[in-house]
């Protein structure tokens, strides 16, 4: 998402200060494991210095005055010391490591849920591979903040400050000299990090782009090859990859200054300690003893400073993430709007237009004070020219976007003050683009109603003729129809989408050239299924093939996002208008798709040929879909 300027200008503590809740809502219920984390660091550490705190004694007191009574203990001690700090940090990296792990799960599941909440107009402005990127790597370096990075480096500032004390105690000269060198190399640290945690920022956009690029050409694998363009999405991908490339080598070239910093600090400050401390030792204000265990605190004094180049590191794009992370989780899930309070119940499926306009982009309208009113059990269809504004209106009606201008209502509510939740289950959907997940069919048809039974499910697939291929599969309903149904046809995926919308039982249906993609064979199995699917529901049809829709209540002619005509098959082709013309031009062969009030009922009381029967059992599977 694009960002402002000033926010890539901000400095480090003003960045935790804005993520400072983030991270208290992270830290809060963890906050006892992170103690226990703590106190086994504090022991770690401390064990840690028994080694070199023994130095001194074991120099100067040991061996120097040979006091050899003091050997096994000291031995005995050190093996001791040493068993604790293995002990503490396989647990330490056991405890902490699988913390962080569950955390970035408990996240991608937090940033999933959210993401699937937003409105469609976020998905319109946001590449599918971008949010999986958000969703699955934006996290994975935020383990650092709660993990062994940020524990390890606290506890290195703890052993710091005890190196402190003791350098102090051994040499105030040494120290001070060392104190200079450590403190001026923090500053130069600090500047550091606030010119790299851009290049991380950007580092994870960039990563969105590709994984997005990657998505959608492996998703459309059949256009690339159809075209012959695998080359150009090779160069596409590629020149995404250099761009990471450049990008992390960037990265890896601050940090090896930072480290070759890092690495003169520790030159200059062994040539100083060894240079003073060697004259103080001739001077005699210093023993040998005293000597060697200055120089192994004076490790664990700067260790955190060169613990910084890579653990700073860790934690600079760990907050990145984060920062990515809270910008999605910033944003408003559509049924949280302030003014979607009214929770409908069972709706009776009147829908009106009054004066609607809209726009997706401001200044850039696409419908013009479109009013229509559709009745309860009625069929609505959609004509027009490509975008002449249809689907924009089937977009309104479900809720996906809010007219900018004028009022949608259903049973005479206002749609926008609706809780979407309760205003969308009774809402089906069967859109041109068939979108199957890639699982059983049972579980595809299932997905519009999870407690439906199985009978309920057979009942659904045999009114859209489902029946008649996945029975001839060896694994029958349990087949699995691949990533967007790609193992089925164009056919049967469209059947599949239908039946899914028969189980669901809804009031309102929407049928976007619900047959496009069956062949005239198809098409008139699912006649029957579509005809009582659509009785008792309101339902709004958008078709090209006119033949289709000659028995609709009405028919909105919509170009240049205006209604220009409305009536009935019969009324407007009389007109010798806008839909007379659409319609001549086609020469379609008719179809009796959808049938006027009550002809569905007088071919099932009409005769015994095969429609009564199929209308009759068809009537008696919806009863049975419905519960009842």
């Amino acid at each position: 998402m694009p960002q402002t300027p000033a926010k890539h200008h901000k400095s480090q503590g003003e960045r935790l200060r804005e993520l400072w809740p983030d991270l208290r809502e992270m830290i809060l219920p963890r906050r006892r494991l992170l103690f226990a984390s703590f106190l086994l660091m504090a022991i770690n550490r401390l064990s840690g210095l028994v080694l070199p705190y023994s130095t001194k004694f074991m120099i100067d007191d040991v061996i120097g005055k040979r006091h050899t009574q003091y050997l096994t203990p000291m031995v005995l001690a050190i093996v001791a010391a040493t068993m604790i700090q293995g002990v503490t940090s396989f647990s330490l990296t056991q405890l902490l490591s699988k913390t962080g792990q569950r955390l970035i799960a408990e996240l991608r599941r937090k940033v999933q849920r959210h993401v699937g909440l937003l409105p469609v107009t976020y998905y319109d402005a946001n590449k599918s591979g971008v949010l999986v990127s958000r969703i699955m790597t934006d996290v994975e370096g935020v383990r650092n903040l709660i993990g062994t990075g940020l524990v390890e480096f606290c506890g290195g500032l703890m052993t710091a400050m005890i190196a402190l004390v003791v350098l102090l105690r051994i040499s105030p000269l040494m120290t001070a000299l060392t104190g200079i060198f450590v403190v001026s190399f923090s500053f130069v640290m600090k500047q550091a990090f606030t010119k790299i945690r851009p290049i991380f920022r950007e580092r994870g956009k960039i990563n969105a782009d590709v994984t997005g690029r990657l998505t959608e050409s492996l998703g459309g694998v059949r256009v690339v090859k159809g075209y012959h363009a695998e080359a150009r999405e090779a160069e596409v991908f590629g020149g995404g990859v250099q761009r990471l490339l450049e990008n992390v080598l960037k990265s890896l070239t601050a940090t090896s200054l930072m480290s070759l910093s890092a690495t003169v600090l520790m030159g200059i400050v062994g040539a100083i300690v060894w240079f003073v401390g060697t004259r103080q030792i001739l001077a005699g204000s210093l023993t040998l003893g005293d000597m060697m265990t200055f120089v192994a605190f004076l490790a664990f004094l700067i260790a955190p400073v060169i613990q910084v180049v890579s653990i700073g590191t860790q934690l600079t794009e760990a907050l990145a993430g984060l920062d990515r992370t809270r910008e999605v989780l910033r944003e408003r899930p559509e049924d949280q709007e302030e003014n979607r309070t009214v929770s409908i119940g069972p709706i009776r499926g009147e829908v009106e237009f009054n004066h609607v306009g809209f726009a997706y982009e401001a200044g850039k309208p696409v419908l013009f004070d479109v009013s229509f009113r559709s009745e309860p059990g009625t069929v609505t269809a959609l004509v027009g020219s490509s975008g002449s504004g249809k689907s924009t209106i089937i977009s309104l009606i479900a809720a996906f976007h809010t007219p900018n201008e004028g009022i949608i209502t259903v049973d005479g509510v206002d749609l926008s003050t609706v809780r979407l939740d309760s205003f969308r289950t009774q809402l089906g959907v069967v859109l041109q683009d068939s979108f199957l997940f890639d699982g059983s069919i049972q579980e595809n048809i299932a997905f519009a109603r999870p407690g439906a039974t199985k009978e309920q499910i057979l009942e659904a697939c045999r009114i859209a003729r489902v029946d008649e291929f996945a029975e001839k599969f060896e694994k029958g309903y349990d087949t699995i129809v691949g990533e967007r149904g790609v193992k089925l046809s164009g056919g049967q995926r469209q059947r599949v989408s239908i039946a899914r919308a028969i189980l669901a039982d809804p009031r309102i249906l929407i049928l976007d050239e619900a047959t496009s993609s069956l062949d005239s064979e198809s098409e008139a199995m699912i006649q029957e299924g579509l005809k009582y699917l659509m009785r008792g529901r309101t339902t709004f049809v958008i078709a090209h093939r006119l033949s289709t829709i000659r028995r609709a209540d009405q028919i909105l002619v919509i170009e240049a996002g205006r209604v220009v005509e409305r009536g009935t098959h019969e009324s407007l082709y009389a007109l010798n208008g806008r839909y007379w013309d659409l319609y001549t031009r086609q020469h379609g062969v008719e179809s009796n798709m959808f049938l006027a009030p009550g002809e569905g009922d007088a071919i099932a009381d009409n005769g015994s040929g095969r429609e009564a029967k199929e209308g009759a059992a068809i009537g008696e599977a919806m009863r049975l879909i419905r519960g009842g």
